[in-house]
């Protein structure tokens, strides 16, 4: 049984992991309850037909056979922090009754960083009896320690819960193993890595851009958020002028200041909402460079992998990477682009010297070669099956490690 805040037919981190993930077990073999909301991401309200987006109190068929459960959620507009914890509290409660129904499951996994859902999923392991695994795809309770998400005490008490849920899970799995290391630290025993990644076969590799060109154009995909600080990339943009074009797609709780900065600026900034499908892979064609970006500032950071690295390798692309640690050393063992400094000034020079080069932007196979040895979900599913079939049945996991 997987508990999830955001699943299929919604487009999120979570639910482009999951929806392959779940693919890969269904192949094997394996039947999957996904206990999910309502599809309301992101906007905190239901946009999709109600057929299609589900129906509370009942369940549906997913597009790989996995049961669907659904939960009721509250709806809240807009991306304010504060509306969305409040709305996955109420679904996480509800969602204890809900995960009562059916078949009893082997194991219950449930995924963060929605941390309400991991204490649903530690009570219903509880009731039902069964192994309970925790995945952290970012660094709780690292992460809000760094972005002071909560103070004092209130802030103690959100990261004894997720520390007392990581201690007591059979098994955490982390995408980073960065993170990994870190809670081996902390003594957790039972920690094992399975990255984020991609469906290989789906991503196509794009020629390298023309290598004459009057505009340089670069382009973020993805979350604008204070994670991002893409505030950089206007003002480095800024300090370009016409021959240079910024395209930034997504949304998030910082997109109306940057609005506001990119017209304060008078930056050759352009934005548009997220995209899907067709129209991601003709931005990826326009662009020269792709960014992937967090900001320098919060420790947690250097065990963290935008999820958006892989598809921007897989892609082909020159990266523009304004990250440290982890991936950082994933961009620089691709070849996959530059690494560069979180500061205005250091990206608007690399993109001069990129637009006086242009033949750097060829980044070549080496990043889809990469990614294809480390981060394909086909792959990813095995290791991930794997672990949990040595959780659930022990003897049966050992006699296949002895066979020839």
């Amino acid at each position: 049984m997987l508990l999830t805040h955001s699943y299929w037919p919604e487009h999120s981190p979570p639910q482009r992991r999951w929806l392959s993930l779940v693919r890969e077990f269904r192949w094997a073999g394996w039947e999957v309850d996904v206990v999910a909301p309502v599809a309301h991401y992101p906007n905190g309200r239901r946009n999709l037909p109600r057929r299609e987006a589900g129906i509370a109190f009942s369940h549906q068929r997913g597009l790989h056979g996995e049961t669907v459960r659904r939960v009721p959620y509250l709806r809240h507009m807009g991306t304010s922090s504060l509306a969305r914890f409040v709305d996955q509290c109420f679904s996480a409660v509800m969602s204890v009754p809900i995960g009562l129904l059916g078949k009893k499951p082997d194991a219950i996994l449930a995924t963060a960083p929605s941390l309400p859902t991991l204490a649903t999923g530690y009570v219903l392991s509880k009731v039902r009896r069964v192994p309970f695994i925790v995945e952290m795809r970012d660094a709780w309770p690292d992460l809000a320690r760094d972005a002071r998400m909560v103070q004092g005490s209130v802030k103690s008490l959100v990261e004894r819960v997720v520390e007392f849920v990581q201690q007591r899970a059979d098994l955490v799995v982390t995408v980073t193993e960065g993170f990994a290391e870190t809670l081996r630290a902390r003594g957790l025993k039972n920690v094992v890595t399975v990255s984020n990644g991609l469906d290989l076969n789906s991503i196509p590799f794009l020629e390298p851009p023309e290598i004459e060109s009057d505009v340089f154009r670069a382009l973020y995909l993805g979350n604008h958020g204070k994670s991002q600080r893409l505030d950089i990339l206007i003002r480095a943009s800024a300090l370009l002028g016409d021959a240079f074009q910024l395209t930034l797609v997504g949304h998030g709780t910082n997109r109306p200041q940057l609005v506001k900065l990119a017209r304060e600026l008078n930056a050759p900034v352009t934005f548009f909402p997220s995209l899907q499908g067709p129209e991601v892979v003709e931005k990826y064609r326009e662009a020269d460079t792709c960014i992937v970006s967090l900001r320098d500032d919060w420790k947690s950071f250097e065990t963290t992998v935008p999820s958006k690295t892989y598809e921007v390798l897989a892609i082909g692309r020159h990266v523009t990477a304004i990250v440290r640690g982890e991936a950082e050393r994933i961009i620089q063992e691709a070849g996959g682009g530059d690494v560069v400094s979180a500061n205005p000034e250091a990206v608007a020079q690399l993109w001069r010297e990129l637009a006086a080069d242009r033949g750097r932007l060829a980044s070549g196979a080496s990043g889809r070669e990469w990614v294809q040895k480390h981060a394909d979900y086909a792959q990813l599913a095995v290791k991930y099956m794997e672990k949990i079939s040595a959780l659930v049945r022990p003897d049966c996991a050992a006699e296949r490690k002895q066979m020839p």
